[in-house]
């Protein structure tokens, strides 16, 4: 019998692609709404709140475009899940062995099933993995009243977090809790 075969989850280039022409479409028609339209568009200048407002808006459009791009070609997968244990990149690139692994479950978070993974706490302070409940756009989360977990968002990937339990349950079935 062939041995398991592990999960290589990474950036999916389709979804990130696609945001990030949603993101640069939504700055194209609000410019060509005001251009079309100039009695509505605001003042360019800082005095006028609906300029500071637009300008921000189009900021940070633009930026999640340009993130999203990035993303697309990142080729690196950013959760592995092997033999040899659980690794998640998102900008940390840590692993961690099945022996530092407690539990893994999936938990329905909005919409969207999410992967919780908890580790030894010992594991968890070395890996240093700088969580933020603030950065809305990242892959790794920490989990709200559960010390040394970790939440694995599976937004942009190109494997849901059910197919990341099912790759636990492969190697791992013992670690898997309701």
């Amino acid at each position: 019998m062939a041995p398991p075969k592990g999960l290589a989850a990474r950036y999916s280039p389709r979804h990130n692609i696609g945001m990030a022409l949603v993101a640069v479409a939504m700055v194209v028609i609000a410019v060509s709404h005001f251009m079309a339209h100039p009695e509505k568009a605001p003042t360019l200048s800082f005095n006028d709140t609906r300029f500071v407002l637009f300008a921000a808006l189009a900021v940070a459009m633009l930026t999640y475009s340009v993130l999203g791009v990035r993303r697309a070609l990142n080729r690196e997968p950013q959760v592995v899940i092997d033999r040899d244990g659980l690794a998640v990149g998102f900008g940390r690139d840590k692993r961690f062995t099945w022996d530092e692994v407690e539990w893994v479950r999936l938990r329905r978070l909005a919409f969207r099933p999410q992967l919780q993974v908890g580790l030894r706490p010992d594991a968890f302070v070395a890996a240093d993995l700088r969580l933020s409940m603030w950065n809305l756009d990242d892959g790794l989360r920490p989990i709200r009243g559960v010390p040394a977990a970790l939440l694995v968002r599976d937004n942009g990937l190109d494997a849901r977090a059910s197919a990341m339990l099912d790759a636990v349950k492969t190697f791992r079935p013992n670690l898997v809790k309701s």
